[in-house]
């Protein structure tokens, strides 16, 4: 029935103008575009809606890639939403600009994203499956005026249509909303504890009343006072007022303390914010990811652990599991190498676990729906990582942090982390490393295989690492720079140990140089070769320095992309214990597996030095004051 409606309104409202008609859903588009067709073929002229010669409309139906959208074009109807590659999509969207089609059946999300108006807009019913709460909920109201504001085109049109089709029990409703000036309301009140731990990370807000005198400023307060029964608010006294705020103060920065965000001094007033805020608020992440890691996180987790730790951030909860995506996930889960819960393939989460084994795996994706979820997922994997990495530095915990590494190159990579290394390579496939020798990838040569696969490798990064120490030693009277041979071939000489005194902070100089440094000769040169991660990805490095025999981790630092020669210096404090000690410096990679580099430094600590140990701390005190 709406189908016969839509039909007889856009004959009656716009027989020969544009016509934008916004579905709830993907397979929506297909199946309203799929029914017109089915109208038209009873008609004296089928493709009275396609408005371009039918010989060039096929050259064009030549390029498209999906099968549906094909057929569609033919009778002059397109069809737009997330899951359709991204050249169809601009060829849809030329078309129907300029007029070649005449229908164009779109998701919700087009009215917020490209301004395509229309003469005639018929939104076909005002609901959209939840996957989050399983249910059919209503658009907001301003998703609704967004449809409705695409009709009428100022440069062709005096005027715009737009025809709602809505339950009748909903009819007044929406007449109210669409006749009435429309009220903007604030959605802060959802993400205040996370707004409030940005400020406490920033030293602005340091007290409860910081908190209060914070609410006040927002647009949220300006509308609590104006309309307090939306925000649950009986009246608007002073007195109500003031305890409405306390309490959501206090019921803010209790959910930031239990998620070890900050804490609240002895006097109940002030407000002390802690690492993991501070982390939560430099990554932008909600504060119970933040929670969820510190409880969660260990000294030694392998990478499959990790990744499941990764899919349950919070800011994977929003992934659209859409209506029968659990049976799709079911049948996916059967193809990837690690199990996940088989009663949770309708959770956002699972979902995010099994796309990222997907991609590891470079499996086929169940529809292209999948491959935009994919994207979505990848988008955030990499800040989460980072966050995670911050978290087990913060601990000292070693393995966990060279694993987190490893995780990272594997998202950049798209490939499981002992997989083959030719899988690096352009064109080269799991399948062909089944295949014998004559008949591997080679057979790619006459394609150019071979140039390209030597133009990636000659692109890899080829660094050269020296190391040095600087600090202060009993009997110097100034500060000493020691150079630490990069291999040692025999630790039992005494030449090979470096003395350091015991309990005495001293700095690591690493120096990095490119040995291929030739071949980057533009900006662009600083991208990694990374053609399975949805974008652009700068090369970057991770120096690590830990005691390996006791799993410790001492430093960590990030370095961007090295064009030619990089130093980087790393603080770190000796063994308080006198003795033989070994640390190790690994320099790892943020894009690529397999080029990491490890390097043990062997120490020789000596009795601590009190005059060493001042004239440290002067240098310390002067660099900073420097700074300053």
């Amino acid at each position: 029935m709406l189908l016969s409606f839509s039909r007889n309104t856009i004959r009656t409202h716009s027989p020969a103008k544009p016509v934008l008609i916004f579905v709830s859903s993907r397979r929506q588009t297909r199946l309203t575009a799929l029914d017109l067709i089915a109208f038209l073929a009873t008609e004296d002229d089928p493709k009275q809606w396609l408005h371009q010669d039918e010989r060039e409309m096929d050259d064009i139906i030549g390029t498209i890639r999906e099968s549906n959208l094909k057929l569609t074009l033919a009778f002059g109807i397109g069809m737009h939403h997330a899951g359709l590659h991204e050249r169809d999509r601009k060829t849809v969207e030329e078309l129907f600009v300029n007029c070649k089609i005449q229908v164009l059946i779109a998701t919700s999300t087009l009215a917020w994203g490209v301004n395509f108006p229309a003469h005639l807009v018929i939104v076909k019913g005002t609901e959209y499956y939840d996957g989050k709460t399983r249910r059919y909920v209503d658009y907001p109201i301003t998703d609704v005026l967004q449809m409705m504001g695409r009709a009428g085109r100022p440069q062709f049109d005096d005027q715009g249509k737009a025809v709602i089709l809505v339950h009748d029990i909903k009819k007044d409703f929406y007449k109210k909303f669409l006749y009435e000036p429309f009220p903007v309301e604030s959605s802060l009140l959802s993400v205040l504890s996370d707004h409030l731990n940005a400020e406490i990370a920033a030293g602005t807000v340091t007290s409860k009343q910081d908190a209060m005198d914070y609410i006040t400023w927002t647009y949220f307060f300006r509308r609590l006072v104006m309309n307090p029964s939306y925000y649950n608010l009986d009246d608007i006294s002073h007195e109500t007022i003031n305890k409405y705020l306390s309490n959501l103060v206090e019921r803010s920065l209790r959910d930031l303390e239990c998620s070890y965000c900050m804490e609240i001094q002895e006097d109940e007033q002030t407000i002390e914010p802690l690492t993991y805020g501070r982390i939560s608020s430099y990554y932008y992440l909600k504060h119970q990811t933040i929670r969820m890691f510190k409880e969660r996180l260990k000294p030694e987790l392998p990478v499959q652990e990790l990744l499941a730790i990764l899919s349950e951030a919070e800011e994977y909860a929003e992934l659209p599991v859409r209506h029968n995506e659990d049976q799709l996930n079911s049948e996916l889960a059967q193809r990837l190498p690690l199990q996940v819960n088989p009663h949770s393939y309708d959770s956002a989460h699972t979902k995010t676990h099994l796309l990222m084994q997907a991609h590891f795996s470079r499996a086929q994706l169940p529809c292209s729906d999948y491959g935009t979820d994919t994207k979505t997922v990848l988008d955030n994997a990499i800040r989460i990582c980072q966050a995670m990495l911050d978290v087990v530095a913060n601990e000292g915990w070693l393995v966990s942090a060279l694993s987190i590494c490893n995780l990272v190159q594997m998202i950049i990579q798209a490939r499981w982390l002992h997989d083959s290394s030719l899988l690096t390579l352009p064109h080269f496939q799991k399948q062909d490393l089944y295949k014998k020798k004559k008949a591997c990838p080679l057979h790619c040569a006459n394609s150019g295989f071979f140039s390209q696969a030597w133009a990636f490798l000659s692109h890899l990064p080829v660094v050269e690492v020296r190391m040095s120490v600087k600090g202060w030693w009993e009997g110097c009277e100034e500060q000493t720079e020691r150079v630490i041979p990069a291999n040692v071939s025999n630790i039992r000489d005494e030449s090979s140990w470096l003395p350091l005194h015991a309990d005495q902070e001293y700095v690591l100089q690493v120096s990095l140089r490119r040995l291929n440094a030739g071949q980057q000769r533009r900006k662009q040169d600083s991208k990694a070769q990374a053609p399975l991660f949805p974008k652009p990805k700068d090369e970057g490095w991770f120096l690590v320095l830990g005691e390996v025999d006791k799993k410790e981790l001492l430093a960590i630092k990030r370095v961007g992309f090295i064009r030619n020669h990089s130093s980087v210096s790393v603080a770190f404090y000796t063994p308080e214990k006198t003795g033989k000690s070994i640390y190790t410096l690994y320099l790892m990679s943020d894009s690529y597996l397999g080029l990491d580099q490890q390097y043990d430094i062997h120490l020789n600590v000596i009795p601590a030095s009190i005059a060493a140990q001042v004239n440290s701390e002067i240098s310390d005190n002067a660099g900073k004051m420097v700074l300053k």
